[in-house]
């Protein structure tokens, strides 16, 4: 039997990713983070825009993701762009690195949401760039069926 997935709120997402990157494959991961990061992340003060995933030493961390300081946090604020540790299976890490290595696919942050037991999770996804052609003809596509989906309702 498969586990229902338990989202409470998705706190911010990277809708660029989807724009510039086909994603091959997505993963749901655990993130390592301070007391003012996720009241900041609550608050909704944060960004995943150009984001990316390093692997070092068998551990994954998550770069240049932006989350604004705390408003009511004092001198032990965290800093905005800090490397934040992922949470995962060292079997999952190792996947995704040999894909990456093989084959240059990039991985990105796609979300960061609230779970119902109160932890923040990232949904991260192995990405291949798109090309300039590619990125008009999902455009294209995206508009022809939301030009259905308006006719359908109307008749």
């Amino acid at each position: 039997m498969k586990k229902k997935k338990t989202v409470l709120k998705d706190l911010v997402s990277n809708k660029v990713a989807y724009h510039n990157y086909e994603v091959v494959e997505t993963l749901e991961a655990g993130v390592k983070l301070v007391g003012t990061e996720v009241k900041s992340l609550k608050e909704g003060g944060a960004s995943l825009q150009d984001n990316y995933i390093t692997i070092k030493n068998g551990e994954a961390f998550l770069m240049q993701a932006y989350i604004g300081h705390y408003k009511f946090g004092n001198v032990h604020n965290h800093e905005e762009r800090r490397e934040r540790k992922l949470l995962m299976h060292k079997s999952e890490i190792e996947k995704f690195r040999k894909q990456k290595d093989e084959k240059g696919l990039t991985i990105v942050a796609l979300s960061m949401y609230l779970t119902k037991t109160g932890f923040v999770k990232v949904k991260i996804g192995l990405c291949r760039g798109k090309k300039l052609f590619d990125k008009r003809s999902s455009l294209k596509e995206k508009s022809q069926n939301r030009e259905i989906q308006r006719a359908l309702k109307n008749s």
